[in-house]
């Protein structure tokens, strides 16, 4: 299964690739919806999103907005193969 910016299936975990996928969508169709305002099949993707998986993905946000500063610093450094300074800067 392809993931967000090429990362490889182990590297995000089930709420990081739930909000991810959101993201991704939610901003396309944003953007659909500003360049097609009466697209129809773009309200029916929102509609069917909206109605759909929005309700798990606010789970998962909840979820990843609970880990603490440190936790995420940690998440993004495995995430992005970095080594973060503890003030969060990169090294």
């Amino acid at each position: 299964m392809t993931r967000p910016h090429g990362l490889r299936a182990q590297e995000l975990d089930i709420d990081e690739e739930r909000v991810t996928r959101a993201h991704r969508l939610l901003v396309g169709l944003g953007a659909a919806l500003v360049h097609r305002p009466f697209d129809t099949d773009v309200h029916q993707r929102l509609h069917a999103f909206l109605t759909g998986d929005a309700s798990g993905v606010l789970t998962s946000l909840s979820v990843l907005r609970r880990r603490l500063k440190e936790q995420l610093r940690r998440r993004s450094a495995e995430l992005c193969g970095n080594r973060l300074r503890p003030g969060g800067g990169a090294s």
